[in-house]
C-alpha cells in the first residue's frame, strides 16, 4: 500500500482488519507481521519560512530534500539525525517522518535537545482511520495532551504520520574540535563532563576507545562565530593541561569527524550485533566494562554507549538492572526495545488501545 494523499491513507487504515507494517524510506531494517504501508507517496515541503525558522513537510519527504532546502538558506536540523544505512546495511531513502517516528537524534542532542524538542506540530492517521492534528507552527506552551511529543519516538505504533512541523536553526559560521589522545574510558568520561560543564558551549562530546588510528581519542566540538570558536577551543584545550591535546580547526574535517561519530561509522560492515545503551554518564565506563563488547563508542558525554558484541549476545542479562535502557539496533532473536516496568507497560498498553483500537499498527514492535 502506498497512499498518495492523507485521505487515501485514512481510508486504507479504516478498512484494514489485519496488521499493517508502517514503512517510511525502508532504512531502519524493521520487519514486522502484516502488509507493508509505505508513506513515500506523501512527500513534499508544504511550508518553509526561513525568517520564522519554521518548516512543514509531508512525512514521506526525503531527509536529503529537506536538508538541501535548509542548506540553501544557511539553516539546518539542529538535532543532527543520523543515517543508519551503513550501520544496518540497508538501502532506501531516509524520510522526515521516519526520523520523527523514531526520534532520531545525533551527537548535538547533548547540547540542543532531541528531535522531539524541535517538533511544533503533527498530523497523523490513528489506528481507527481518524485524521488527527496537534500543535501548530510556532513554539508555545501546550494545553491538553501533547501528542506532538507522544508521536515522536512512537515508531508508528500509535498512528501513521502524514505531516510534521519543525523548528530549524541557523548553521554556525564555523566549527572546531578539541581532541585528547590516549584517555581510558573512565578518564574520558570525566573529561567530557568537565568540558560540558564549562561555560564554553561544547556542542558535542564523544570518545572512541579505538579511534581512526586504533588509539583512544576523545572529541569535544565547538561551533559558532569564527572568533568565538577560536577563543573557546583554546579555552577548552587549556582545561586539560598535561594531556595529549590538539585542536582541529578545519571545519570540513570537523564535520567529517562528527559524521563518523553520528553514523557510528567504525561499526559499518563489521560482524556482530549492535546495541545502543542509554545511561547516566557518570556510570558509563563501569557499565561498558560489563558488556564484553568487541567495539565501543561513547556519545552524549557518556550518556549513550554504542556497543558491538558477538551475534546473539544477551546484553541485557549482562547489564542487569541499571538506570537506563538497552535497544537492539542490529541483530535478531531478541526484543528490540527493553521491556518496560509493569506500571509503564500498563500505561503503554492503554495508549495503544486508545490510539490503535484494532491493534494493527506495527504490531509487536514495542511490546
Amino acid at each position: 500500500m502506498r497512499p498518495e494523499t492523507e485521505a487515501e491513507l485514512a481510508d486504507m487504515i479504516a478498512s484494514a482488519s489485519a496488521p499493517i507494517c508502517v514503512r517510511g524510506g525502508g532504512t531502519r531494517g524493521v520487519h514486522l507481521e502484516g502488509g507493508v504501508l509505505e508513506t513515500g507517496g506523501l512527500s513534499g515541503i508544504t511550508l518553509y519560512e526561513p525568517g520564522s525558522l519554521t518548516l512543514v513537510a509531508q512525512a514521506g519527504t526525503p531527509l536529503a530534500e529537506i536538508e538541501a532546502a535548509l542548506d540553501a538558506e544557511g539553516q539546518r536540523l539542529a538535532f543532527e539525525p543520523m543515517d543508519q544505512r551503513g550501520l544496518l546495511g540497508t538501502s532506501g531513502e531516509p524520510t522526515i517522518g521516519g526520523v520523527v517516528a523514531a526520534n532520531i537524534s545525533g551527537p548535538r542532542r547533548v547540547s540542543v535537545g532531541a528531535c522531539r524538542d524541535f517538533m511544533l506540530g503533527v498530523r497523523y492517521v490513528d489506528g481507527a482511520g481518524a485524521v488527527v492534528k496537534n500543535g501548530g507552527r510556532v513554539m508555545k506552551n501546550v494545553t491538553g495532551y501533547d501528542l506532538v511529543k507522544l508521536m515522536s519516538g512512537s515508531w508508528g505504533t500509535l498512528g501513521v504520520l502524514t505531516e510534521v512541523s519543525l523548528k530549524v536553526l541557523p548553521k554556525p559560521e564555523t566549527a572546531a574540535c578539541v581532541l585528547i589522545d590516549g584517555l581510558s574510558d573512565a578518564d574520558a568520561v570525566q573529561a567530557m563532563a568537565k568540558a560540558l560543564g564549562s561555560p564554553f558551549e561544547v556542542s558535542g562530546a564523544a570518545h572512541i576507545p579505538a579511534g581512526l588510528n586504533g588509539h583512544p581519542v576523545t572529541m569535544l566540538r565547538l561551533e559558532g562565530f569564527a572568533g568565538s570558536v577560536a577563543y573557546r577551543a583554546d579555552q577548552v584545550a587549556g582545561l586539560f593541561g598535561g594531556m595529549a591535546v590538539r585542536v582541529e580547526r578545519d571545519p570540513d574535517a570537523v564535520a567529517k569527524g562528527w559524521a563518523w561519530v553520528r553514523d557510528v561509522d567504525p561499526f559499518h560492515a563489521q560482524p556482530g550485533d549492535v546495541w545502543r545503551v542509554s545511561c547516566t554518564p557518570t556510570g558509563a565506563a563501569v557499565l561498558a566494562s560489563k558488556l564484553g563488547a568487541e567495539a565501543l563508542l561513547y556519545d552524549w558525554g557518556g550518556g549513550l554507549i554504542w556497543a558491538r558484541v558477538p551475534e546473539g549476545t544477551d546484553l541485557r542479562s549482562r547489564l542487569g538492572a541499571f538506570d537506563g535502557h538497552a535497544t537492539l539496533v542490529r541483530g535478531s532473536g531478541q526484543a528490540k526495545f527493553q521491556p518496560d516496568a509493569a506500571p509503564i507497560a500498563a500505561l503503554s498498553r492503554g495508549l495503544r488501545a486508545r490510539f490503535d483500537p484494532k491493534g494493527i499498527l506495527n504490531t509487536g514492535l514495542m511490546g
